[in-house]
């Protein structure tokens, strides 16, 4: 193991600095959901406690969310604001996509925020416009509600938004092709995926048989997307399968280079081992107001369903490198893929540089560099000194740098294959922190770099989740966002 000066000389500065490393979730939901519970103030103590730094509410698109429950989320926010001022707060949305299933959405300084995120939910909502189902005519609105968000940010009405695609492979009802028309259109908007789904804690044996991390225990339906193979409808290692298999969807995109990122979550609804409860209420409470009762303190940790998900960053954390503590700084870094995800507090820190003739690159960035000259990795990884919320401290066991050509757009929009991707090298971590280093001399053709780690409870290559033996505690990894490198 060498140190950053003695891998590359003391005169170059790291290229991942510069950045406040932001631990955070774009997936989490309240009692303004029609299947959540908690009131903003108890999801963001939650958080808070879980060490979050941003989070956005992502409430599900609903006839009666529509109709009641957007003016008041916004009143909430705002109060939750002032009340929580070190945590950087969206009001966004879970958005039912037209001819898919569901994607987060959330805006930078909009103007009049609740009147835009109505109007959008009342007219590009599949929960509100019937246009569920997979077909040509419903996909052709999903890219009319970009192109409407688009037009907001021309105005002036925004200054920009995102949009992730949540839990692709639960229900295989996105596309690959449709992942690329999205990202073409509107690659500043539409940036990414979830790597990980949410409600890990699905997978935990106490909550009862046939539990999945994730919920990922599906069978293709009406709507999926029919060239999906049975094994993507599983979580390996609780990651999606678009994610976890090297070759796969993911990096199909990624040998196009396409910059589509992966973040994760906790989808938050219900949280395993939690003592808060719902009170009864009438079967038409949340139809009639568009919000639940306000859930009290119990006494009895809660295991069974639905407590199948974590607090935002109990489990799942997105970290993002932004350029200030701001929500415009964590969504520039969103945006830029500067962002690693792991589970169970796997690794503390995470670092990834690529260094060349052309200067230094981190995670979501472009290295150009001559062609025959040499390219050096540096890897920094902080391993974990804590216990985490399942009371044990996680050992992260090895480092995979993994590599891929890029050569350029496929013929087939469908494409979900890259053939050439591998693992080039694996590191053991041995220290508390651990600085490693690699030279590809000679490089002759563009290609990308991105990490994963792992405990290696079951093994180093990430295995398919079991229902009812898939316990997330005891399978941990954590994923890094690619560093492309471009060769003149």
């Amino acid at each position: 193991m060498l140190g950053v000066a003695g891998a590359l000389g003391s005169g170059r500065a790291e290229a991942s600095s510069g950045y406040q490393w932001l631990s955070g979730d774009h997936h989490v939901h309240t009692q303004y959901s029609y299947d959540g519970m908690y009131t903003i103030e108890q999801q963001l103590r939650g958080a808070l406690r879980h060490g979050t730094d941003w989070l956005v509410v992502t409430d599900h698109g609903h006839s009666s969310h529509e109709a009641h429950s957007v003016e008041a989320t916004a009143e909430d926010v705002r109060r939750a604001q002032r009340k929580f001022p070190q945590l950087l707060l969206w009001h966004g949305m879970e958005w039912n996509m037209p001819g898919a299933e569901h994607g987060t959405l959330f805006f930078e300084d909009c103007r009049d925020e609740a009147a835009v995120l109505r109007d959008f939910e009342r007219q590009f909502d599949w929960r509100l416009n019937g246009q569920e189902a997979s077909t040509p005519a419903n996909e052709a609105k999903t890219l009319d509600a970009i192109r409407w968000l688009q037009t907001k940010i021309g105005n002036g009405t925004m200054k920009s938004a995102l949009v992730f695609v949540n839990h692709p492979m639960r229900n295989g009802r996105i596309a690959p092709y449709e992942l690329r028309n999205l990202r073409d259109l509107a690659p500043d908007i539409v940036v990414g995926m979830e790597g990980a789904p949410g409600a890990q804690g699905d997978g935990d044996p106490l909550r009862g048989p046939g539990g999945h991390r994730g919920g990922y225990a599906n069978s293709p339906g009406s709507n999926s997307w029919p060239n999906f193979p049975a094994e993507a409808y599983r979580t390996y290692g609780g990651f999606d399968w678009m994610t976890a298999k090297v070759g796969g969807v993911w990096d199909s995109l990624l040998a196009e280079g396409r910059n589509w990122w992966i973040t994760s979550n906790s989808d938050s609804h219900f949280n395993s081992r939690d003592t808060i409860v719902r009170v009864p209420e009438p079967g038409d409470q949340f139809d009639l107001a568009g919000k639940h009762l306000d859930p009290i303190e119990g006494t009895v940790p809660q295991v069974l369903p639905p407590y199948v998900d974590f607090f935002p960053c109990e489990f799942s954390r997105t970290v993002v490198g932004a350029r200030r503590r701001s929500r415009g700084a964590v969504m520039e870094g969103l945006r830029a893929g500067r962002v690693w995800v792991s589970h169970g507090g796997l690794v503390d820190d995470l670092r990834f540089s690529v260094y060349g003739t052309g200067g230094g690159a981190t995670l979501g960035e472009r290295l150009r560099v001559r062609r025959g000259s040499d390219v050096t990795v540096v890897i920094r990884a902080r391993l974990a000194t804590r216990p985490n919320s399942a009371g044990f401290i996680p050992r992260l066991r090895r480092i995979d740098l993994i590599r891929g050509a890029v050569s350029g757009p496929s013929a087939d929009p469908a494409a979900m294959v890259s053939p050439r991707v591998d693992v080039a090298r694996s590191f053991e971590p041995r220290w508390h922190y651990a600085v490693f280093t690699h030279t590809f001399r000679n490089v002759r053709e563009p290609f990308y770099l991105r990490l994963r780690g792992t405990d290696g409870n079951r093994g180093f290559e990430p295995q398919a989740d079991v229902p009812g033996a898939a316990n997330p505690w005891e399978d941990l990894w954590c994923y890094s966002n690619p560093i492309f490198v471009e060769v003149r």
